[in-house]
């Protein structure tokens, strides 16, 4: 019995970092075709949307995306929409056909996820600070409508330098949403440079803590504490938790980790060559 549960922990390892590196090389391959795009912050949430959505842990349902009992997850970094966009499709919610059109016109892929044109999107954003006031919002409705679903919301480090973020983090923990989970994709670079120096938001877990949240930190790009963290948080009762995952930006492609550059810059044909050879040659 031990044993057949662990075979199948390894089992469900193995296809979260299998499915995190198809993930990274479709935000290679969709970004260099727009020609456009932000690869560095989607490279770095890679690992925790796979893990999300292909460790068993978003209650989920791909042909029904409306499903009123299902899980929800907000992109509050609405920017690394490539990152969603080919974990849903990946996980059936639609063709993996239509991940080449990113950005092209009349395509339902934009740059930024739109609910109503994507299935799989629980919300529009990109507007950065918004995110966790909408999952504040739907996890109060679930409380009322005694629902048993979860909300899980994944934001930038930088963007919680948004007063808006810490407006919703006190509400969360003032109508004790223990069934909402932000996470914080906490690679320390934006557009402009290091978190540290643009506006520091840090110490982010001590403020979390400061405002009622349980609070767990994790290395971000590994299956097996991503896992064990969303599995505490989930069993939490009578506040909101908060996962400080600390990522790379850029993560799997030797040139672009730790490059605030590819913040929001495409790759060249030649360079996703480039990429897209390293990632076949990761060990997963």
């Amino acid at each position: 019995m031990e044993d057949s549960a662990k075979e199948s922990v390894e089992c469900t390892i193995q296809r979260i970092k299998e499915t995190a590196r198809d993930i990274r090389i479709h935000i290679i391959e969709m970004t260099c075709k727009a020609g456009s795009g932000h690869p560095g912050g989607s490279l770095s949430c890679a690992d925790i949307i796979s893990t999300l959505y292909f460790g068993g842990v978003l209650n989920v349902k791909p042909e029904e995306p409306l499903w009123p009992d299902r899980d929800r997850f907000i992109l509050s970094k609405g920017h690394a929409a490539p990152a969603l966009y080919a974990a849903l499709a990946e996980r059936g919610f639609f063709s993996k056909d239509i991940l080449p059109t990113l950005r092209q016109f009349g395509s339902p892929l934009q740059g930024h996820p739109d609910c109503r044109q994507v299935p799989g999107v629980e919300v529009s954003t990109g507007s950065l600070g918004q995110g966790l006031s909408m999952g504040v919002g739907m996890g109060i409705a679930g409380k009322l409508d005694k629902k048993q679903y979860r909300v899980w919301v994944l934001l930038g480090d930088g963007e919680c330098q948004e007063g808006q973020v810490w407006e919703a983090a006190m509400a969360a923990s003032h109508y004790k949403l223990d069934n909402l989970t932000a996470i914080i994709d906490n690679n320390h670079l934006q557009i402009d440079g290091r978190i540290e120096d643009v506006m520091n938001p840090e110490p982010i877990a001590e403020k979390f803590k400061a405002f009622g949240w349980h609070v767990l930190c994790v290395d971000g790009h590994d299956p097996c504490q991503l896992l064990k963290v969303f599995q505490e948080a989930s069993a939490v009762k009578g506040r909101p938790s908060v996962v400080i995952a600390e990522t790379v930006k850029g993560k799997g492609v030797s040139f672009m980790e730790n490059k605030k550059e590819w913040h929001g810059k495409a790759p060249t044909p030649e360079q996703a060559e480039q990429a897209i050879r390293e990632l076949k040659m990761l060990e997963v």
